[in-house]
């Protein structure tokens, strides 16, 4: 038999299998592996945590501001209310001649004369001034009037403004003998309030009081039967707050209100 036909018989060889791969799929033997997606309740727990943080940051910073706006409030409300404060002090205790104003005092149960203040008359006498400054006729219109303790009285002044324009006045007052004040209760009174009176007006400014009838029992006034009620009335000015405020030395207007004597007693 031909050669050609025994080579064309022989078993035929498969070609070894070859792998081959595309170079996008090779990857750096030093590369890690990528990290597993995150669970969803792994991120709800971090998501949660951090608004907490922010939410306790934030209501920290608004404390702190809180705090810090609050503090200069009370500086400043303590330095501009220091002349108020220091008169309802005194209108609370009768301190620096200045009437009693306490409501406890206005109970009807002490707003009646019994045997034992009918027989103790004392006499209350008005005394009225107005500043250089301020053109007003200020006197009082009874010149005084007899009370015993437990009995109401009122009694008015008249001021009348003699200008072309109208005018804006603030009063003080004091009383003496100064031991006699933490009995004295007034009721109504115009003092310490801006009174604004037209060109040419004059009004009627009322007081309305009594004196309590504890008096009878200080021993130290068996000897005050005779008292005075004066006012003073200055001229007002705003001030940077808007309120009207005396337009007057600090010193004036204490000595007018019996203070000049006193120590602490704040300037206007």
């Amino acid at each position: 038999m031909p050669l050609r036909l025994l080579r064309s018989c022989a078993p035929l060889r498969a070609a070894p299998a070859r792998c081959t791969r595309t170079p996008s799929s090779r990857r750096p033997l030093s590369t890690p592996p990528p990290p597993p997606p995150p669970s969803s309740r792994t991120s709800d727990a971090a998501r949660a945590a951090r608004d907490r943080l922010y939410a306790d940051r934030m209501k920290r910073n608004r404390t702190l501001v809180l705090y810090t706006v609050g503090s200069l409030a009370l500086v400043s409300g303590i330095t501009y209310a220091a002349v108020p404060a220091y008169r309802a002090f005194c209108a609370a205790t009768g301190y620096a001649g200045t009437p009693m104003t306490d409501p406890a005092r206005f109970e009807a149960s002490r707003l009646y004369a019994n045997e034992q203040t009918a027989g103790r008359p004392i006499t209350v006498r008005f005394e009225a001034t107005s500043s250089d400054t301020l053109p007003w006729s200020f006197e009082p219109v009874q010149r005084s009037v007899t009370v015993v303790p437990g009995q109401t009285a009122l009694a008015f002044y008249t001021a009348k403004n003699n200008s072309d324009k109208d005018l804006i006045g603030i009063a003080t007052y004091n009383m003496t003998p100064e031991k006699i004040a933490p009995y004295f209760a007034k009721v109504e009174c115009f003092c310490f309030e801006e009174q604004k009176i037209r060109a040419g007006e004059e009004v009627d400014l009322p007081v309305f009081f009594f004196i309590d009838r504890d008096v009878v029992d200080d021993p130290t006034l068996d000897n005050v039967d005779d008292i005075v009620l004066s006012y003073t009335f200055f001229r007002a000015k705003r001030n940077d707050k808007g309120h009207a405020v005396f337009d007057a030395p600090a010193d004036v207007v204490n000595k007018a209100s019996g203070w000049e004597n006193y120590e602490h007693v704040p300037a206007k």
